[in-house]
């Protein structure tokens, strides 16, 4: 299967609450799985850094004293080990949570493969979502792996495990395939919490959509002659994201589309939506709407999207 195939297959359209269609492309399985792995190569590095430093500095707290680092206090070294825990419990959930309930919605490991969280209902991603989705990751693969790995220790040394092993080693399998048995190659968690993982190419603004029309005659329209001019509330509404998917719309969506694109732009907006002259109205509102994302980019502020 060639790539264009394999996208095309993995493309679905997600409504949005106000009624626009936005079409996104599901991550790849390998992808996702490329994704993970980046990131607890990431969070182990950083917590083996942290504990290396840690463990430099209490012992050049020592140095040029009467004790000896490497015979600390009992007490000094419980601490220590309180400290490692913590600071490892910390990362584990807070390096996803805190990325991924952000403004982009992907970890560090995401944005290198290009690919981000998303809510199936077209909504913002819900912080309740986020949690849920990234405990559930915990029970469907990290609580069994290390239940292996602690087997098949016991194992090497003799210990008689019985059953135990196949039973996690299952329960591991159940999990790790479950993306396969599934059209959208969801894990439980995104079944929780009903999230997509999707793609996010690095893309710029889009070229300019035309030189013709409302969007090149400062607003007026050609049919009616009415102008259209929004203020900077209007424009705020959007961000880059919609405004991508309106030049898609306005270039490859037929009329009766427009004119629903138009009625709910209208209805956010708090303007009469009329009709007639959906078009003029749309490409005046891409133009400004573009102009306004490019110069806020100038001054080094950017909106991803209506949530940002």
């Amino acid at each position: 299967m060639s790539a264009a195939a394999a996208a095309e297959k993995r493309s679905r359209v997600m409504i949005t609450p106000e009624g626009l269609a936005l079409p996104v492309t599901l991550a790849s399985r390998g992808g996702r799985a490329g994704a993970l792995m980046l990131d607890v190569m990431i969070i182990f590095g950083g917590l083996l850094a942290f504990n290396l430093l840690l463990l430099w500095i209490a012992g050049g707290l020592l140095e040029g004293t009467a004790f000896d680092p490497s015979s600390a206090p009992r007490g000094a070294q419980e601490f220590l080990q309180i400290l490692m825990v913590i600071s490892g419990f910390v990362t584990w959930y807070g390096y996803f949570l805190v990325q991924e309930l952000g403004p982009r919605g992907a970890t560090l490991g995401k944005r290198m493969v290009g690919i981000r969280i998303a809510a199936r209902s077209g909504g913002r991603l819900a912080p309740e979502a986020v949690i849920a989705r990234n405990l559930i990751r915990d029970v469907e693969l990290f609580y069994p792996l290390v239940l292996v790995l602690v087997l098949l220790v016991l194992s090497s040394e003799g210990e008689d495990i019985g059953l135990l092993a196949w039973a996690a080693t299952g329960w591991f399998a159940l999990f790790l395939l479950f993306p396969f048995f599934n059209r959208d190659a969801l894990r439980a968690g995104d079944i929780v919490a009903g999230t997509w993982v999707v793609e996010a190419p690095r893309t710029k603004l889009a070229a300019t959509l035309s030189t013709q029309g409302a969007a090149a005659n400062r607003g007026a329209s050609e049919v009616t002659g009415a102008r259209y001019e929004f203020g900077d509330k209007e424009l705020a509404v959007y961000g880059e994201k919609e405004l991508q998917t309106l030049e898609r719309m306005l270039r490859d969506a037929q009329p009766e589309a427009l004119a629903a694109v138009h009625a709910t732009i209208c209805r956010k907006i708090g303007w009469n939506p009329g009709a007639g002259d959906e078009r003029a109205f749309l490409e005046a509102f891409y133009a400004q709407l573009r102009a306004k994302l490019e110069g806020d980019m100038r001054f080094g502020k950017r909106k991803a999207d209506k949530f940002s």
